[in-house]
């Protein structure tokens, strides 16, 4: 098809083998418990999903809110939080992850091992918003990248190195790969996992503990080791929740070879894939069309074969080589990369909607919470542990039309391939999809059987539609459309 990447139809999720069992799934009943006292797990149902430990589905729908930009009053920032953790709730969102590393939240700041209980109060603060509107938080543990006697570079007012852990401040190590391999250094971060337990074992909105973001970007060797023992540490301390590893984006193929040992990990509850629209980025795909990067994005993570959900944990659009959030975000004020991020994973096989990372300067400043609600809308009542669902595309000349079919549900989700970032925000003027017609009677197991909504999620209004001969004809619309028949 054109425009695709390496593959067009999906194998089955049972020929790739993740039907079967995973490690560290939580058994422990709690039928009884209701939603917000549940904590969120890989679902024993269907391994490529979570659910809630009462059975309840939970699809993750949200963002990245990693920490305050440029601003340092405690007050200010709690409120900002709030009305964040307010708009994404009212439109449907129910996950964000924050940065317990960053200065506003890092209760290790002052000397390695020495832990602030007056900083702490913020991160309770933010768990108790995030009780207040049904959110789970991801917590990652640190974001640095070096040590050094001197003060650390930053990226942004997020710094990217913790001299407090070298030996001439008192840390156990001189270098990364100290850190990561000493058994000082080693046995000084589980205490600090174990401080951590004390306080939020039992915390039902945690999402999960994610022990550094981007770890294979640290200067230093030994990060491998380091993660599958800390892992299975976490598990011993947070026995109510996920743990996880981060790794960076893929832009170029042969990281994949780096990340499928940490992904396959049976510590490491599910599989997390970051990648971003780069035109300087090595590879071709992370410069063209988002929904067919982030397809491919998915496929990446599916192929480690693993038995894990798989969630885009990052995206969004970058100027090269990462330097600064894109220029384009100034001209999406419809928000257009953040549809496609929120769409594409769940369609091709994610646990749910991808997590766009630039909250500020690209969600916030162009007001484009609605996606949030629109994704939502689509999969509102969906239990995708039950539906089992099997990810394909259906071949058509105007769009990529993704389709996801369930024992009850089908949904398709279909992306105008004339509509691209690169049409949409720099050359203007895509005309609409005029007289479409998708053929069900290609699709394996044939057309499906059951009432047929259609939802524009531009305009977020729901009709119905009806299947003639298998065949069914589409309003016109701009961009994209969803159908969902539910029998």
């Amino acid at each position: 098809m054109k425009g695709m990447s390496r593959w067009t139809i999906w194998p089955t999720m049972a020929a790739l083998g993740l039907l079967s069992g995973c490690g560290y799934v939580a058994e422990t009943p709690s039928a009884e418990r209701p939603d917000e006292e549940a904590y969120v797990r890989v679902s024993p149902r269907d391994h490529r999903y979570f659910e809630l430990s009462n059975g309840s589905p939970y699809i993750p729908i949200g963002l990245n809110i990693a920490f305050p930009r440029f601003l340092y009053d405690e007050d200010a920032v709690l409120n900002q939080m709030e009305t964040r953790l307010q708009n994404l709730s009212a439109n449907g969102g129910n996950y964000i992850q924050i940065w317990m590393g960053h200065p506003f939240y890092d209760v290790e700041h002052s000397r390695s091992g020495r832990y602030d209980s007056i900083k702490v109060r913020r991160i309770d603060a933010v768990l108790a918003l995030a009780r207040k509107y049904g959110v789970r938080v991801k917590m990652t543990f640190e974001h640095f990248r070096t040590l050094s006697e001197s003060p650390p570079l930053y990226a942004g007012d997020a710094p990217l190195g913790k001299p407090i852990h070298h030996v001439t401040n008192g840390g156990p190590a001189k270098d990364m790969s100290e850190f990561f391999t000493l058994p000082g250094s080693k046995n000084r971060f589980k205490r600090k996992l174990a401080w951590f337990a004390k306080r939020y074992s039992e915390e039902p909105a945690v999402f999960a503990w994610q022990l550094w973001s981007g770890i294979d970007r640290t200067e230093g060797l030994g990060w491998e080791e380091w993660t599958a023992g800390m892992l299975e540490y976490a598990h011993q301390q947070f026995p109510n929740h996920m743990a996880v590893q981060s790794l960076g984006a893929i832009d170029v193929y042969r990281r994949l070879l780096l990340f499928r040992p940490v992904w396959r990990l049976p510590a490491n509850d599910f599989i997390q894939v970051r990648r971003y629209l780069d035109e300087g980025a090595n590879l071709e795909i992370c410069k063209g069309p988002m929904d067919v990067m982030l397809a491919d994005a998915v496929q990446s993570g599916l192929s480690a074969d693993a038995a894990k959900p798989v969630v885009i944990d990052e995206s969004g659009a970058v100027e090269p080589d990462h330097s600064t959030p894109s220029k384009l975000y100034e001209r999406d004020r419809l928000g257009t990369i953040l549809h496609d991020v929120l769409f594409t994973p769940f369609f091709t096989g994610a646990a749910g909607a991808g997590q766009i990372w630039h909250w500020n300067v690209y969600v916030e400043r162009n007001d484009l919470w609605r996606h949030f609600r629109r994704f939502a809308d689509v999969v509102d009542g969906i239990d995708p542990p039950l539906e089992g669902f099997q990810p394909s595309m259906l071949p058509h000349g105007r769009m990529r039309v993704y389709v996801l079919r369930g024992t009850k549900t089908v949904l398709i989700w279909c992306r105008d391939s004339q509509a691209g970032w690169r049409e949409e925000l720099t050359e203007m003027g895509v005309p609409a999809v005029k007289g479409a017609t998708l053929d069900f009677n290609t699709l394996d197991g044939g057309p499906p059987r059951g009432a047929v909504r259609l939802y524009n999620p531009w305009t977020g209004e729901w009709t119905e539609g009806r299947l003639t001969g298998g065949k069914l004809e589409l309003p016109d619309f701009f961009r994209s459309y969803v159908v969902r028949v539910d029998s």
